[in-house]
């Protein structure tokens, strides 16, 4: 007898909640051989962020938050050219990683760990020996048949591929699939990539025939996801997430690591790798050097000597016709996916109160404020569009909307403005801990940077020229208000931040910061000792923020038993 037919969003939320009921249910137990990862691998930037992720991890072991009897491990980037970032798109992520990102959902609360390992449940079953490379701050949803599972079998790389909208295909990888046989609309479609291309133009897209007509797609809608352009009549293309190494192919790689020794330049797994593979790849994007972060002589003859050792290795693709990808690695898609009516937010049943005391939360147009592992009382105020993370909000407190407030504690009367972003950190400075609390506007791009002093004035600071806010802070413009490079100037390494010896207080000072910059009246910081965000980072005290996260958790588990 023929089943009713499941519309897609339903059918991708039920696999969804499937996937997270079956991970749910490994939490704290060991796993049998075969059921799970062997081994789970964290890549970090530095040996501090290295530390930060072993003290996370062994937190979570403990806690029971994670399946048992698996390999964890973290792999900091040898010292030279760096494979991995700081999260300067979404700081509230730069001082613990991306990858430890809290989610509104979950007892206890899911980071991007856990929903990571909890989405990619069925693989491992169905995997030959090999290697899956994801990154830490996408989520990729798909439904399939129920009796139907995703096998990483083949010999080569295999990886999934969603349809997606032209424009989301230039801020991507791309596929160029070989023709198929097939004409039927399915669900799951494996298929053989003739060449990958890697942020290509629109224009390039459709010179190299990666754009697909409408016609298969009559009995879904695409809308939602980074795909929310996507409509029934649209051209689309077929975009990359994650991706599956066998292990051949990884004792390649590895073989050829070990015989060059130190990397001099900075290569990227998906455009470096990816590229090279199919019978239509071709040695030309070898020397675009477009979409590279800072470009190192021997970049381009790196780049070609991988591309001949990967040539003629296949890519097999696995399309995923009913899924979704989604990108929480800016302030704006963060505030985005956990405050606004997102598809992503009925598919993960994302909570506007996540494991928190709070006061009831008001709807505007859709929109909410979302609460994270935090204690707010019941007379504060958090405008529609905010999150608050691992915060004690005392009840003088009103937060404007679209504000990003994480790891901070404000007991005394406070008003924070509409798009503030506040997020305080611990320090270990001469052995004697320290609070410093950032604070900008959650559009501020910290990234932009500058050659020299004289430049500055083109910095901006929550929307105001940043010479003006050095004037209202009375701050000089010299070479020791920056730390780091000193040809490279931006908000990220910026000495603006006060050092305090109460978390109260840090939050205060830097909150009187920006009320100071709205309101154009004068604040003096000359007297403080302030720190940049890069400093900040140097400084931190992971195991005081891990605390402070542990006693807020404590005293909610206490309130729930009550």
């Amino acid at each position: 007898m023929a089943g009713a037919h499941v519309p897609p969003g339903l059918s991708l939320r039920e696999a969804t909640q499937r996937k997270l009921r079956r991970f749910s249910e490994l939490r704290g137990k060991p796993v049998a051989a075969g059921e799970f990862w062997d081994i789970v691998a964290i890549t970090a930037a530095d040996e501090k962020q290295e530390l930060a992720y072993k003290q996370q991890l062994s937190e979570k072991l403990k806690k029971k938050e994670l399946p048992l009897g698996v390999q964890y491990h973290v792999f900091v980037d040898p010292a030279g050219a760096k494979i991995g970032g700081y999260s300067q798109r979404l700081p509230n992520a730069s001082a613990l990683g991306k990858i430890f990102t809290a989610l509104p959902f979950g007892n206890p609360i899911y980071q991007m760990l856990e929903l990571k390992l909890a989405m990619y449940i069925d693989f491992p079953s169905h995997m030959n020996p090999g290697i899956l490379v994801t990154c830490a701050d996408d989520i990729e949803l798909y439904s399939i048949g129920e009796s139907e599972f995703i096998r990483f079998d083949k010999p080569g790389f295999t990886a999934l591929a969603h349809p997606s909208s032209l424009t989301v295909g230039t801020t991507h990888g791309v596929f160029v699939l070989e023709p198929s046989s097939c004409l039927e609309y399915r669900d799951l479609e494996y298929r053989c990539c003739h060449r990958f291309l890697h942020k290509p133009s629109i224009e390039r897209m459709c010179q190299c025939n990666a754009v697909y007509r409408p016609g298969n797609f009559s009995q879904q809608d695409l809308s939602g996801g980074d795909t929310a352009s996507l409509k029934f009549e649209s051209e689309y293309v077929y975009t990359d997430s994650l991706f599956y190494m066998d292990h051949k192919s990884a004792k390649k790689l590895l073989a050829f690591y070990e015989k060059i020794g130190t990397l001099n330049c900075e290569i990227d797994a998906y455009g470096d790798f990816l590229q090279a593979l199919g019978p239509g790849a071709t040695v030309e994007y070898t020397r675009n050097t477009s979409n590279v972060t800072k470009e190192e002589s021997d970049l381009v003859d790196m780049r070609q000597r991988i591309f001949h050792l990967l040539k003629g290795t296949s890519l097999n693709v696995v399309v995923l016709n009913n899924s979704k990808f989604y990108h929480i690695g800016t302030t704006e898609e963060y505030l985005c996916h956990f405050t606004s009516a997102s598809s992503l937010k009925s598919e993960l049943g994302l909570q506007s109160i996540a494991f928190s005391i709070s006061p009831a939360i008001p709807e505007c147009f859709g929109n909410t404020s979302c609460i994270i592992q935090s204690i707010l009382d019941s007379r504060c105020s958090v405008s529609p569009g905010s999150v608050v993370e691992y915060s004690r909000l005392g009840p003088d407190v009103s937060v404007g909307e679209n504000c990003i407030i994480s790891g901070s504690s404000i007991i005394t009367t406070a008003v924070l403005p509409a798009y503030s972003f506040v997020c305080s950190l611990s320090l270990k400075m001469n052995g004697h801990l320290k609070y410093s609390t950032m604070a900008f506007g959650v559009q501020d791009n910290l990234k932009r940077n500058v050659k020299t002093l004289s430049d500055i004035k083109s910095l901006q600071f929550f929307g105001v020229c940043f010479l003006s806010c050095l004037d209202i802070w009375n701050l000089k413009v010299t070479e020791e208000l920056f730390s780091g490079n000193k040809t490279c100037l931006s908000l990220w390494n910026a000495r603006i931040f006060p050092v305090c010896t109460s978390l109260n207080d840090s939050v205060t000072t830097s909150i009187k910061m920006l009320n100071a910059v709205q309101s154009k009246s004068a604040f003096s910081l000359n007297n403080c000792k302030l720190l940049s965000i890069e400093e900040m980072l140097a400084y931190k005290d992971v195991e005081d923020m891990i605390t402070y996260r542990e006693k807020i958790f404590l005293e909610i588990t206490l309130s729930r038993k009550l």
